[in-house]
């Protein structure tokens, strides 16, 4: 007898079909895990959970701070800013005397550094320049000599220079009876270094009017020259005609006002009378930090020229432009696209570095803010968030400034 097939019906294959969606009860609705699969979504809760802890982390450091200065009845507020100070100060730039308040001492220290930190950058500006351009010599002598200064300068600790020079050299001058002459008032000796006083007269006014308008005629003149050459192509001595226009303008109105006297040093007892003075500390600390700083940049400016393809100066060659068109015109644009960015960071280093000064005992922010109204006040949270809040300051408005030069001279993207 044959045997059927093993073969199901259609209604006994339906049956045993598994149907997923019939045998299987409907997924929940999830909202929350579904808004969390959306990426900007969990970036956002991510960034609200971390800034809500660093807010938590804060208020903890905060209220742990103030119960610990109530333990041991110490104070954190600002009122000591109106409290006599009490102490001298040996250099200032701005009044200030032994009755003045905390607060005070606090803006001739910030003057004191700012005067440091300006004459440093623009020194070691300059010097850098000068150097960076020299190590690009194809003179010998200049090369190597250019080269061994970068090498040994940098490469020797900077509060080991402001010691070299505070103690091997300016306090090893002579005595003011052999004050070292270097004309036009200008004296140097042990105490310091003395320079003729300006003292105001009656056509100061007028004279600064007129130094002003120089100035802004040169610059006028500057942009109107580029604007002609990208038009016409025909170009125009600006930079000769301004230099000319702010020197000789100056120097008639100087010669037809004389808005200011001139108050000589001169040699009254053991020691000079009149004039203005900078102490040997001061001396030593622009002296280090202008070297040292100037290193750094003469490197940042020949990495920047010669960052520029061979190329270009073959093609300014090609033109017949004259060197110094070849290295204004063609060099410098493109170089500095490359030297602003790395300049900015040594600007910045300069205005921090000041504060190696407490070592020779010039009175900057810290010697005179962190170190003796700390001592005497025992303010140490104020004082030191004073003095933060003070070199942040700085330092964000250096790199604002210098930025927005920066952004004028990359390339704009079309």
């Amino acid at each position: 007898m044959r045997r059927a097939p093993d073969l199901l019906s259609a209604s006994e294959a339906k049956a045993m079909t598994i149907l997923p969606d019939q045998t299987r009860p409907p997924a929940p609705s999830r909202p929350a895990l579904k808004a969390l699969n959306d990426a900007r979504v969990r970036s956002a809760v991510i960034q609200a959970l971390t800034l809500l802890a660093v807010f938590v982390g804060l208020w903890w450091i905060v209220s742990n701070t103030v119960a610990n200065l109530a333990v041991r009845n110490m104070s954190a507020g600002f009122g000591f800013l109106d409290v006599s100070a009490g102490f001298g100060i040996g250099f200032t730039i701005i009044p200030y005397q032994e009755g003045d308040t905390y607060l005070r001492v606090f803006f001739v220290g910030i003057a004191n550094t700012l005067l440091v930190a300006i004459v440093s950058i623009v020194l070691a500006t300059v010097f850098g320049l000068i150097v960076g351009l020299a190590r690009l010599s194809d003179n010998w002598i200049i090369g190597v000599v250019a080269r061994s200064y970068i090498e040994i300068i940098r490469n020797t600790p900077l509060l080991l220079q402001i010691i070299a020079w505070y103690f091997g050299v300016f306090n090893l001058l002579p005595r003011p009876r052999d004050s070292i002459e270097l004309g036009a008032g200008f004296v140097l000796n042990n105490r310091g270094f003395y320079l003729p006083a300006p003292v105001a007269e009656a056509g100061l006014g007028a004279f600064l009017l007129l130094c002003g308008a120089a100035v802004a005629g040169a610059v006028g003149l500057y942009l109107w020259s580029n604007r002609r050459l990208e038009k016409t192509g025909q170009s125009f001595p600006a930079l000769r005609v301004g230099a000319a226009l702010v020197i000789g303008v100056p120097a008639l109105a100087y010669l037809a006002l004389a808005p200011v006297s001139w108050d000589m040093p001169e040699l009254q007892g053991f020691n000079f009378q009149g004039g203005t003075s900078v102490p040997p500390a001061f001396c030593a600390l622009i002296v280090a930090l202008s070297a040292y700083t100037s290193c750094f940049i003469a490197e940042i400016v020949r990495s920047g020229i010669q960052s520029v393809p061979k190329g270009q100066l073959e093609a300014a060659g090609a033109l017949n432009l004259p060197p110094n068109w070849t290295l204004r015109r063609v060099v410098m644009p493109q170089a500095m696209r490359v030297i602003i960015p790395p300049l900015i960071s040594q600007y910045l280093n300069v205005t921090k570095n000041s504060s190696l000064a407490i070592a020779i005992g010039f009175p900057d922010l810290v010697s005179v803010w962190m170190n003796t109204s700390l001592n005497q006040s025992g303010r140490a949270i104020p004082i030191v968030a004073m003095t933060m809040a003070f070199y942040c300051t700085v330092s964000l408005a250096v790199s604002a400034v210098m930025n927005v030069y920066n952004k004028r001279v990359q390339l704009q993207e079309r």
